[in-house]
């Protein structure tokens, strides 16, 4: 049973191009799978969040993260009588619009772009699920509800002032109303996102050896986590200790989350999903105490991992492939594969011709991306995790 401010599928306010609904799935689970067979969500195996793949198969990939997003949302979707289809679809969406090698790329893309617009990944998000997918034949791109890309666009809050050319563009055909507040559900899909990346990317730091379980048991939230697996589990490996301390770290996050949310939900009592939007802040976060914890985590990442040594000899390579691979392609567009070159050709202008570099760049995997500066470059990248 949903709650009364949940997203009711009966009332959506539909899609861009009508279609018959389906018999058998509502239309937000149709979306939810619209997604998970996009080309766009495929690639996502092949792209990192921190670690480009070459360094070890147990590192998180977009795909893996966008996963782990989708159940911490469900399970928080759930216990606030939310619609879990639609928060699901937005999860599984989020991370569509990424480029190669994680912000490294999207950092790297984004200073070829500023001339011409500029590059963000939540509107290249939006833009690859209302134009680049092109497998019907009704429509470009997935044709998804009202309520899902809303989700895709403002998940993280009202965006205003002077907006990404990609989202801008989309919202001037269809009004996503992006000065209100998303859904519950899309703020549900935000929040875990933060959840799954602060949970995971220690785990993944913790694997590269970047920092040791002794440092990591002096941080905040998780010097309690420690202290309860000792003494439940006295005498625990090295290695299951560590896993039932962030365990329970990540169980303390989600806690957290759906205890905030149903304090205000309490406090505002909304009748609608309508209320939520109007409600004029974010629904679903963290308590203060625990964001002011996490900012400390962060910190510590960023410093240990983000900023590692080896790290960064990784960020400098990656961030030099995307900068050699646009001015190859703006200079010669020939060498964008067939089904591109149909909007090389109808492009009008400098501008033009840069956004769809900008799209195909965007879309590139992180193995795929080196391939193309080996080939077109014409020298290999050496990813030695050492070098």
């Amino acid at each position: 049973m949903h709650a009364a401010y949940a997203s009711d599928p009966d009332d959506s306010r539909g899609r861009l191009f009508k279609e018959d609904e389906s018999t058998f799935r509502s239309c937000f689970q149709r979306d939810r799978d619209r997604i998970i067979h996009a080309s766009a969500f495929r690639r996502l195996k092949h792209k990192t969040q921190v670690f480009i793949e070459h360094e070890g198969d147990y590192f998180r990939t977009r795909l893996t993260h966008s996963i782990e997003v989708a159940q911490v949302a469900r399970t928080i979707s759930g216990a606030l009588g939310l619609n879990a289809e639609l928060t699901e679809a937005v999860a599984l969406a989020h991370d569509l619009g990424h480029t190669p090698f994680g912000h490294t790329g999207e950092d790297a893309l984004s200073e070829a772009m500023a001339p011409y617009g500029g590059f963000d990944h939540n509107a290249q998000a939006l833009r690859i699920v209302t134009a680049l997918e092109r497998h019907y034949a009704r429509f470009d791109g997935l044709n998804l509800t009202w309520e899902t890309l809303e989700g895709i666009a403002k998940h993280n809050g009202p965006v205003t002032g002077d907006l990404p050319w990609a989202l801008a563009e989309y919202q001037a055909r269809h009004d996503l109303e992006l000065d209100t507040y998303a859904s519950a559900e899309a703020q549900v899909a935000a929040i875990s996102d933060d959840v799954a990346y602060n949970h995971h990317d220690l785990h993944d730091g913790l694997r590269a050896e970047l920092f040791s379980t002794d440092e990591l048991a002096e941080l905040p939230i998780l010097k309690g986590c420690f202290a309860r697996v000792d003494e439940v589990y006295p005498g625990l490996n090295y290695y299951r200790r560590r896993h039932e301390a962030l365990r329970r770290f990540f169980g303390v996050l989600v806690e957290d989350v759906i205890g905030v949310a149903q304090g205000n939900l309490a406090q505002i009592a909304p009748a609608s999903v309508d209320d939520i939007r109007r409600a004029g802040f974010q629904i679903i976060r963290f308590s203060d105490p625990v964001f002011d914890d996490l900012k400390v985590i962060r910190a510590f990442l960023f410093e240990r991992m983000y900023r590692a040594p080896t790290v960064v000899i990784m960020r400098q390579k990656v961030t030099q492939v995307v900068r050699d691979l646009f001015p190859f392609f703006m200079a010669h567009p020939e060498n964008l594969p067939k089904q591109w070159r149909k909007d090389v050709e109808e492009a009008e202008g400098e501008t033009a011709l840069a956004r769809i570099v900008s799209d195909y760049i965007a879309g590139m995997t992180d193995r795929f991306a080196l391939q193309c500066h080996e080939r077109f470059i014409g020298r290999e990248t050496d990813f030695a995790q050492n070098s």
